[in-house]
């Protein structure tokens, strides 16, 4: 064979590949939903088809179709469901390489001829009712963010998405409040399985571990229907995450911040390694294997082997001055989507987060005696925080026809290391002081869920079951902290150690959380209209197991033959060296763990519910039934005598609710709900352990007398939708409290040894109104550019009170509640431009963050302005796209503050500053590719 036929035949191979690729190419998919107008339910089993082709298919479990290989063009499709009226939508476009997403509602027929029925709609005509249909037919009162909001939005995480939720505020960046309840009132659910609480001291859930391009959608729950769970008040946080995808992708993501305070300046703490990068520990901090394992084996050793085993543990409080980098947010996503001939299809999202950010936040603390007249301290403290974060999110599902198995997986590790600088004057050692406090938490939560969903029978019953497990470890390892007060008058320049508030802290906790839930839905028809009955069960076991230690550094001067004090005027980069720990005028140190520095605790709830949802005539739906829940837990500890101590608590609790919906039109819809709900003490609320921390100078006591609150709830709203994408709802509130469980500040003690306790109050109340409105300013004109802004904004007002038996207390509302909450945003998105425009604005009002009493005033938390601006653009054919964010734009201070004079308002010339700090203003550069693989 000759060069020349050599090249004619692999000409001939090329020019049949690349028609090969480019007919391939020339070719999209057409994908959607369909789902019941009356009851917004996805429908399982409808037939699919392209007019005028053999082309089609079933819709699956989910309500979900896909049809794949359609070339470029438009088309017909014809939906078809026994019992249904049949539709035919025109104008269905398909586009090379891409994805035409179409959702349609069908309606029961009361016709006998059902094959001859067909209603002819427009492409955009029917994808208008399908978001009405999903915005009517919730069957509580909600509020939700979809993929589509989320992905315009300028947040990161969940936790930053919840901000834009009507009714819903974050506290720390992370943990969500619901109507302005306290976090301890919410609850949160992660793809229908509950989730445990990330934060020991705390019901809390870390949502900033979620990354938001991962969301499907995202449902806040804020009244109870019997197939939820009854233990909140607030509101029921559920996140859906993505599972099977459209088609193949690859998602890139990086971005990089720049903080107004702390970029690129001076960063201090204690040595730091690269695996602190990773979210990983040092080996130097973790606590000596071979040191005496509890302080019963310790405290009774002469001195002498109490210094040889303080040896083992390294002198770690030299500092070191490193340059604060920016803020810095990389993921990659992999989604695969393989669909079979036997019309399964199996798809994957695997997702690999990383974060880490380096913040100086400069903060002032000050307290006050005499009546609160005169200072007792004055600290200017610079807190230097490094957090890093790493996660993984893995999921797997398979479907076909109507079954589907899905096996899901949440892997987060949060690395979080905060350095203090303090300095200022403390009455208490009526001098000034120099303290160090080096704090390195690592947090890793570990999810996994098998689920499973079925349709069988002709009467098309359905079951869905879910099994999970979950891991929480939380390791501080080598708290220390380190204190020095001024000696020989103000204007001296030394400083001499205080060995008894120089200490080291090692604690570490372990929960694992199995549960299992199973719900069967029968659907009938009552008075000729279809209704649904639903039943289930949820059962849930919890272990922890809790141990600290704690030891501060003894100087001990007997039989030293040169007793020299100068040794406590050292640095504190040399003061605990090898040579200094020792029983001849030296250091060792002091175990003071207490038997109540540990403590194990179980819990299990059980529970089980019957539903009803029933339409009564064209516009009614009523949706009640019952709840029981069967809830036990038992704290194992030893008491200060050393005496071992078991508390025991067991509650049986019937939740009723009903919520009942009246359809005035295709476009409002009139809601009354009323239930019955639970509020449950946390492990820490009754763990009689006390943790004292010297940076906020308070400790913090469990109560195993806490008793479990109940809370009776009532609402009502009208929500009207006036075009697609656009609500206006109006919605009223009350709530009654039965011991509510609350923060408070002890009587006793000094400002410096303020603590904190849980106690029940055995009467509140909670009542108030929202409004949330999403409309487009093409009321005002039809130019392109009204079409394409979109103003929205919710706002909640709420009164709560708390019906105080002792005389003399003024009264006061909830601990953490907030009397009013307003999230507003403008946003201008062109699709031609790719360009989008986005302002938003989030305000919550002041609120108690510990209780006071007749001796001591509450302390609140001051409400602050946090203004957000972003502006991004489509890159290469819309498949990039770049963003700049400006955050926390004002930069306002967040206060604390003691209430001099009961008023909710802070006033500076009255109330007392407490804790005041300034977090900066971020600027963030973003950049996404996502590479595309449709067949």
């Amino acid at each position: 064979m000759n060069s020349i036929t050599i090249l004619k035949k692999s000409a001939l191979t090329v020019l049949i590949l690349f028609l090969g690729i480019v007919s391939y190419a020339q070719t999209g998919k057409i994908s959607g939903t369909v789902t019941d107008k009356k009851t917004g339910e996805t429908l399982i089993g409808v037939t699919v088809k392209i007019k005028g082709t053999t082309k089609g298919m079933a819709t699956d479990v989910d309500g979900k179709y896909t049809i794949a290989g359609v070339a470029t063009g438009k088309y017909a499709l014809v939906y078809q469901y026994v019992g249904y009226t049949g539709k035919e939508i025109s104008d269905v476009e398909v586009t090379n390489g891409k994805i035409t997403t179409l959702n349609v509602i069908l309606e029961e027929s009361n016709s006998q001829n059902l094959s001859e029925v067909v209603i002819k709609g427009s492409f955009k005509k029917e994808s208008i009712n399908a978001l009405y249909a999903q915005q009517k037919n919730s069957i509580s009162i909600s509020s939700g963010i979809s993929a589509e909001i989320i992905q315009k939005s300028p947040d990161r995480n969940t936790s930053e998405v919840l901000k834009r939720v009507s009714g819903a505020s974050i506290q720390n960046n992370k943990f969500v409040v619901i109507r302005g309840l306290a976090d301890r009132y919410n609850t949160s659910m992660l793809n229908n399985s509950l989730l445990p609480s990330t934060e020991p001291d705390k019901k809390a859930f870390s949502f900033d571990i979620i990354p938001a391009n991962l969301i499907d959608n995202l449902i806040v729950y804020k009244t109870a229907s019997p197939d939820l769970p009854g233990d909140f008040a607030g509101g029921i946080i559920q996140v859906i995450t993505k599972d099977v995808p459209d088609q193949s992708y690859l998602s890139l993501s990086t971005s990089w911040g720049y903080n107004t305070q702390s970029t690129f300046k001076d960063f201090v703490s204690n040595e730091r390694s690269g695996i602190n990068y990773l979210g990983l520990v040092d080996g130097d901090r973790k606590f000596p294997s071979n040191f005496p394992k509890s302080f019963q084996d310790y405290n009774p050793l002469p001195a002498q082997q109490k210094a040889n085993f303080s040896k083992l543990l390294p002198n770690p409080y030299a500092e070191r001055v490193y340059t604060a980098l920016p803020s810095q947010n990389h993921q990659i996503t992999w989604g695969n989507r393989k669909d079979f001939e036997n019309g399964g299809s199996l798809g994957s999202v695997i997702s690999l987060s990383y974060r880490n950010s380096q913040n100086i936040n400069p903060v002032e603390r000050n307290d006050y005696q005499n009546g609160f007249k005169d200072v007792y301290y004055d600290y200017n403290d610079t807190q230097n925080i490094f957090n890093t974060s790493v996660g993984v999110l893995a999921n797997v599902t398979y479907k076909k026809g109507k079954n589907k198995f899905g096996f899901k997986n949440l892997l987060n590790n949060v690395l979080e290391d905060i350095y203090t600088q303090r300095t200022g004057f403390n009455t208490n050692i009526d001098a000034n002081l120099r303290f160090n406090n080096s704090d390195q938490t690592r947090k890793t939560i570990y999810n996994t869920q098998l689920e499973g969903e079925h349709q069988f029978g002709k009467a098309d019953q359905k079951i869905n079951w879910n099994l999970s497990y979950s891991n929480i470890s939380r390791d501080q390892p080598d708290l220390r902290s380190i204190y020095y007060r001024q000696v020989g008058g103000s204007n001296s320049s030394t400083y001499s150690l205080v060995d008894r508030n120089s200490r080291r802290f090692f604690a570490d906790m372990k929960e694992d959380n199995y549960s299992a839930l199973a719900n069967y839905t029968l659907p009938f028809t009552l008075f000729k209209k279809k209704s649904t009955f639903k039943s289930g069960f949820l059962s849930m076991y919890k272990t922890r197991d809790f141990n600290a230690r704690i030891f501060n550094y003894l100087y001990n001067s007997s039989g030293s033959a040169s007793f020299d004090e100068s040794i406590l005027s050292m640095p504190k980069e040399t003061i605990f060296s090898q040579n200094n720990i020792s029983t001849n005028g030296g250091f060792y140190l002091n175990d003071f763990t207490s038997n109540t520095d540990s403590y194990q605790a179980q819990t299990m709830l059980n529970a089980g519910y019957v539903m009803l949802d029933n339409h009564i005539g064209e516009k009614s739906r009523l949706t009640w039934g019952a709840r029981v829940e069967h809830y036990f837990q038992n704290i194992d500890y030893t008491d200060l005598s050393g005496t071992a101590r078991s508390f025991d608590q067991t509650f049986f609790d019937v939740l009723p609710s009903v919520n009942y919906t009246y359809s005035i039109n295709d476009k409002s819809n009139f809601r009354i709900s009323g239930s019955r709900t639970v509020s449950r003490p946390e492990l820490r609320e009754l763990a009689p352990f006390t943790f004292y921390d010297f940076v906020s100078q308070t400790s913090t006591l469990g109560n195993p007398m806490l008793k479990r609150g109940t809370i009776n709830n009532g609402d009502l709203r009208y929500e009207i939708y006036p075009e697609a994408g656009e609500a206006i709802t109006f919605s009223v509130f009350y709530k009654d409290f039965n011991n509510a469980i609350e923060q408070t500040l002890d009587e006793g003690g000094t400002p410096e040894r303020r603590q904190v306790n849980y106690t029940n109050v055995s009467k509140a109340y909670s009542f108030g109104a929202e409004l949330d409105v999403r409309k487009k300013f093409d009321f005002i004109s039809d130019a392109e550019f009204f079409k394409d802004l979109t103003f929205f904004a919710n706002l909640s007002y709420i009164k709560s009170e708390v019906k105080l038996n002792s005389i003399g207390l003024p009264a006061r509302p909830l601990q953490g509640q907030s009397p009013y909450l307003i999230n507003a945003g403008l946003q201008y998105s062109n699709v031609p431009t790719g360009i989008t425009l986005t302002a938003l604005y989030n305000r919550v009002g002041q609120r108690i963050a510990f209780v006071g009493n007749t001796l001591i005033p509450s302390i609140w938390e001051n409400s602050r302005d946090v203004v957000d601006f972003q502006i991004s653009k489509k890159l290469l054919k819309n498949k990039a796209e770049l963003k700049l964010n400006a955050g926390d734009i004002f930069n306002q201070k967040s206060i604390f503050y003691l209430n001099m004079d009961d008023k909710t308002s802070f006033d500076s010339n009255v109330d007392k500053q407490y804790i005041s700090s300034r977090f900066g203003s971020n600027f963030t550069l973003s950049f996404s590719y996502n590479f595309s693989f449709a067949k």
